[in-house]
């Protein structure tokens, strides 16, 4: 199991590209978020043909604003088989279902709609108006074999998902999570309120400024971990 950063910021971090991730896991590439940046790093990378399955995390434009692109490159310039755009629940595919009709008008000619629960190794943790009020978003755990790997995906209050983990079975765990080193930003979780769950796994933050990171933050960045990026 591996994954691979595409980007590491925020909406308005543009230096650093919207944040998103390959994910190899059980022997599928699967795209998390597809931000206003993400279709063109794809293709600037030559990673384009590697995406067989998107999984979304919420519908704020840094997560899905390219993801129309994505699928009619696919069609038109690839000539491709259609990607699988996984779903955790029926009320979240209709709302992407309905984004993407503003766009290609028909999706089910670009995408296959298949629920989560059909991928071994993935579940949702829903995180509904944990990031934004109202909005519906999910963090996401993979798994195999022996280990585990967390996506947070937006998220200001990070207990839901802390206590999900706490929950299951004890394996090995990598937790990427977005983080924020303004403490009156309430959509993104504030780094030292992620110090607590520091223990017995190994934290990542992401969806940040690198240049704004802390003097006393522990929290190893994404972005200067070379080897974590794609």
């Amino acid at each position: 199991m591996q994954i691979k950063f595409l980007g590491t910021g925020g909406a308005f971090d543009i230096d650093y590209l919207n944040s998103a991730a390959l994910v190899t896991v059980r022997g599928k590439c699967v795209l998390i978020d597809c931000g206003f940046t993400t279709y063109q790093t794809l293709v600037h990378k030559n990673l384009l043909h590697r995406v067989d399955y998107i999984l979304l995390t919420h519908l704020h434009n840094d997560h899905c604003g390219s993801l129309a692109n994505l699928l009619l490159h696919k069609h038109v310039v690839d000539k491709a088989p259609k990607p699988t755009i996984l779903y955790p629940t029926d009320q979240f595919k209709a709302q992407v279902y309905e984004f993407l009709k503003i766009q290609v008008k028909n999706p089910d000619k670009y995408a296959e709609f298949v629920p989560l629960d059909r991928f071994e190794g993935i579940k949702a943790v829903d995180t509904y108006g944990l990031h934004s009020e109202g909005l519906q978003s999910f963090a996401y755990i993979f798994e195999e074999e022996e280990n585990r790997i967390v996506y947070s995906g937006d998220l200001g209050k990070p207990d839901v998902l802390f206590d999900k983990l706490s929950r299951m079975p004890s394996l090995p765990t990598c937790v990427y999570h977005d983080i924020t080193f303004n403490p009156e930003n309430t959509g993104h979780t504030f780094y030292k309120k992620l110090l607590p769950y520091m223990n017995g796994v190994e934290m990542f933050g992401y969806h940040c400024d690198p240049t704004q990171n802390p003097g006393d933050n522990p929290i190893r960045l994404v972005f200067y971990q070379k080897d974590l990026l794609a």
